[in-house]
């Protein structure tokens, strides 16, 4: 492996390591209890390191999801129709229950959600996350007024499907009764997509 690619990888070992020891503390004492000076001691590297890898206390936590940001431009790039790869896309997920869908009810994932959608700050931070996915899709149907409004109605699409996902899987429904309904209710969201964008479907 050459030295750059050496260096990325343990650039982006930093990253997670950090990551999941932040986040184990989040879980356990409390996002606002946990001061990033503690995370800092709990992975063994100084506060101004910490820093240089998160700029923000709430990047400890988004980063987990941070490969999703652009997954829905990455789905339509050179696919066509972009509704059909969207939808087959969002079934696969469901048929694997990708935490992304919602449909997913390890115990650990299920915290992680808690948190992000229980915590004031980071639900704030998951918000300007879903903008910048809407830009990168929107760009990726070839930008303008149009694409914007399109992409706009698609990310909100996922994001209502899978916080409906979650929300009855968090009160205490399991996965195979939920899995019908998700699906049934994935094709009817991008069925009524397809009406409402027609030159996307």
């Amino acid at each position: 492996m050459s030295e750059t690619g050496l260096r990325e990888r343990k650039k982006r070992r930093m990253y997670e390591v950090v990551s999941e020891v932040a986040i184990g503390l989040f879980l356990e004492k409390g996002f606002d209890a946990v001061s990033v000076a503690e995370v800092a001691a709990a992975a063994e590297i100084s506060k101004p390191t910490l820093f240089r890898y998160f700029p923000a206390k709430e990047d400890l936590v988004l980063y987990r999801i941070a490969d999703h940001e652009d997954e829905a431009a990455r789905v339509v790039a050179g696919e066509a129709p972009p509704l059909g790869a969207l939808r087959r896309h969002f079934l696969d997920g469901l048929e694997r229950s990708d935490p992304v869908t919602g449909l997913n009810d390890d115990p650990r994932v299920l915290a992680f959600h808690t948190l992000l959608y229980g915590t004031p700050a980071l639900a704030a931070r998951v918000y300007a996350y879903q903008e910048r996915s809407e830009a990168a899709l929107a760009e990726a149907l070839g930008g303008g007024l149009e694409a914007r409004l399109a992409a706009g109605q698609i990310i909100a699409v996922r994001r209502v499907l899978a916080l409906d996902n979650w929300r009855r899987i968090a009160e205490g429904e399991r996965v195979a009764d939920v899995k019908a309904d998700a699906v049934a209710a994935a094709e009817r969201a991008f069925g009524q997509l397809a009406v409402g964008l027609p030159h996307l479907a």
